[in-house]
């Protein structure tokens, strides 16, 4: 008995049992909290309030230049937050469970997931057009509506939903608890780590973790989509399947032999030829073809022969017992030779 991997691997795959999270009263609840903070941080900043205060103080200290020792690492981690690596080493390990399981809905919640990311997130950047620390312009302001796209941070926002995703999916209770933990780390890191570089505000972190958290609370509204999207995938497949299988059959000639569907018998073969008058008498190795052959028609009338072709101008028919060659010699008669058995006829006698 294998006990390896591959002998799971060989089994047949068991249908999902991945429960759909609902949007119970403790899910809407967060949901409406979240939302809540994600506009006073927006007004704060909006208003440059204490929050916009504390961006500079941050800022002007510089992390980069207290702690440089761990920039190289920094720069490698924060990697983790960028939407292209991201999305593709948690798209294939969700696309082996799709095939796995036999279910798009994976890999459709991830797309999902991503499409409001993009769309509420792009929206707020280019909305409110804040420029990063490192193009600012005067201290202490927001530097808001001046052609940025740095509110709220996609690092951070990115890594709130993708590495999310994996506990939103997850199979059992258990492994959504330490799914969970591990995104929420991650994603504080990597939040932190675009502070250290100085490539965004703190409340630029902020607002990204919030943005992401939405996303995330907010993916059971869209179930239905996502269901009805994969049964309509299914379908389609399920025609173009079907579709591919009816070939249509070559025209043939009128009086040609029918194609005979593959599989069928050889004794069905003939009896289709048969029916159409298309048979031809076989013939027995070795005899005459001016044989007689008797064939039974199709309609089971009575049989007919077949007569034997017309003999070639010039040479007279002959019967089946006329011998082959002629009787006696084959020698032309001469003059001179006589017949055996024979009297030779009397010869002149020259002279007196």
């Amino acid at each position: 008995m294998r006990t390896d991997i591959f002998a799971r691997l060989d089994r047949e795959p068991e249908p999902p049992k991945i429960e759909t999270p609902r949007m119970s009263r403790h899910r809407i609840a967060l949901f409406g909290g979240t939302l809540a903070f994600y506009l006073a941080i927006v007004i704060a900043v909006l208003m440059s309030s204490w929050l916009v205060t504390l961006d500079w103080k941050v800022m002007l200290f510089r992390p980069y230049q207290q702690w440089p020792q761990i920039h190289a690492f920094l720069d490698y981690y924060v990697v983790l937050g960028q939407r292209g690596p991201t999305a593709v080493m948690v798209a294939c390990w969700l696309g082996w469970r799709s095939w796995r399981q036999h279910t798009l809905r994976p890999l459709l919640t991830l797309g999902a997931s991503l499409l409001l990311l993009n769309v509420t997130v792009g929206a707020v950047k280019y909305g409110l057009g804040r420029l990063g620390p490192h193009y600012a312009t005067q201290i202490g302001s927001a530097e808001l509506f001046a052609g940025g796209d740095i509110f709220p941070s996609g690092h951070t926002a990115n890594a709130v939903v993708t590495w999310g995703i994996l506990a939103y999916l997850a199979a059992t209770p258990r492994a959504r608890r330490y799914l969970s933990a591990m995104s929420a780390v991650v994603s504080l890191g990597v939040g932190l780590t675009t502070v250290y570089l100085g490539t965004h505000w703190l409340s630029d972190v902020v607002l990204g973790w919030a943005a992401g958290l939405l996303i995330l609370l907010g993916l059971p509204w869209c179930e239905p989509m996502i269901t009805r999207a994969e049964n309509w995938i299914f379908a389609a497949r399920e025609r173009l399947s079907a579709r591919s299988r009816l070939v249509p059959a070559p025209p043939v000639a009128a009086g040609d032999p029918q194609p005979v569907p593959a599989g069928q018998p050889a004794a069905a073969a003939v009896e289709a030829e048969a029916a159409q008058g298309q048979v031809r008498p076989p013939v027995a190795t070795g005899s005459h073809p001016a044989a007689v052959a008797v064939v039974t028609t199709a309609t089971g009338s009575r049989p007919r022969a077949h007569t034997t072709p017309p003999a070639h101008q010039g040479h007279p028919a002959r019967s089946e017992r006329t011998p082959v060659t002629p009787a006696g010699s084959r020698r032309p008669p001469h003059a001179d030779r006589t017949p055996r058995g024979g009297t030779a006829p009397a010869r002149p006698v020259a002279g007196g």
